[in-house]
């Protein structure tokens, strides 16, 4: 039997149940062994999109795979590892602590834009669009919404850790979307994020959403014809990795984020370089679908909830 918590070690085991496709490969494979290829055909699915969820049922240790020969060829065989989970809850004595911080869209600290650009609070437009310049507006700090066609915005917040506090996860969520002139049901754009001068990975939006309808918290005075509202996404590092909405981003750990310097910097960028160079739109409270600025989670264990 596995036995298992909530320990960050055990977050591949989690995502790993997480699909009614894996569970159905577990119960092709509960009684015998059957190679890669019977599999997807059984599921009448690719052979490529079949191994990789294998393989997250591997690192889940929930199933094990072994080579062998058959008739000349060289075969995966598959068969289930567990029979049963054993799952221990948080207690009253086993809590997790969170601080959380949170950084308005209009505070960042460093910039490199480029056109199509600009910002706006809840009440009005800053500035003139497609002007870089007015990103350094005195009234930036209010902005409750931001977009660029390229470039980067950076945003510095202070390291609350104490000397004794070792995070076991940092999770980061943003509501956010390409940048299209106008509105584009399909307009991809790919989001680099980078911590502490570490790169993430890469997100690709699929589009400048707002064609169909208004964004549920954007103003009413805001025009109809451009960014409405974007997706809520959270990244998480932890000692498995960097993931965003529980998919698998990169092998960088919560050990590579230097997470000792006295301040963090979390940066948004989309480079000319990318494959979908489809720009960039932040949304904060006030904005979008989701009624949050940038939000940033530290978890740690056995204590309380703090919020600066």
């Amino acid at each position: 039997m596995l036995k298992a918590n909530g320990e960050p070690k055990f977050m591949a085991l989690y995502e790993a149940l997480a699909s009614e496709v894996r569970w159905r490969i577990m119960g092709l494979i509960a009684d015998s062994e059957i190679n890669v290829k019977d599999i997807a055909a059984k599921l009448e699915l690719s052979p490529s999109i079949v191994t990789m969820h294998i393989r997250k049922l591997e690192q889940a240790e929930l199933i094990e795979c072994r080579r062998v020969r058959i008739n000349g060829g060289t075969h995966k065989m598959c068969f289930l590892k567990q029979k049963n989970i054993e799952v221990e809850l948080p207690s009253s004595n086993q809590t997790v602590r969170i601080k959380e911080q949170t950084i308005s869209v209009g505070h960042y600290t460093a910039f490199e834009i480029h056109p199509t650009c600009g910002l706006g609070t809840q009440e009005k437009e800053i500035g003139i669009w497609d002007e870089a310049r007015f990103f350094l507006d005195p009234e930036r700090v209010h902005a409750a919404i931001l977009w660029f066609g390229r470039g980067y915005v950076e945003y510095k917040t202070p390291n609350y850790l104490l000397p004794d506090e070792t995070p076991e996860a940092i999770e980061i969520s943003m509501e956010l979307a390409s940048e299209a002139p106008g509105l584009r049901d399909h307009w991809p754009s790919d989001i680099r994020f980078t911590f502490n001068g570490v790169l993430l990975g890469t997100w690709t939006s699929p589009a400048d959403f707002g064609r169909a309808a208004r964004g549920k918290y954007t103003p009413e005075w805001w025009h109809r014809n451009v960014n409405q509202y974007g997706l809520l996404k959270t990244i998480r590092i932890d000692a498995l990795g960097t993931s965003i909405d529980g998919e698998r981003m990169s092998d960088v750990t919560i050990k590579d984020i230097k997470l000792k310097e006295q301040f963090w910097t979390l940066r948004f960028t989309v480079d000319e370089n990318s494959v979908n160079v489809g720009g960039l739109t932040l949304y904060g409270a006030g904005f979008g679908n989701h009624d949050q600025d940038i939000i940033i989670r530290i978890c740690l264990s056995n204590s309380m909830y703090f919020q600066f």
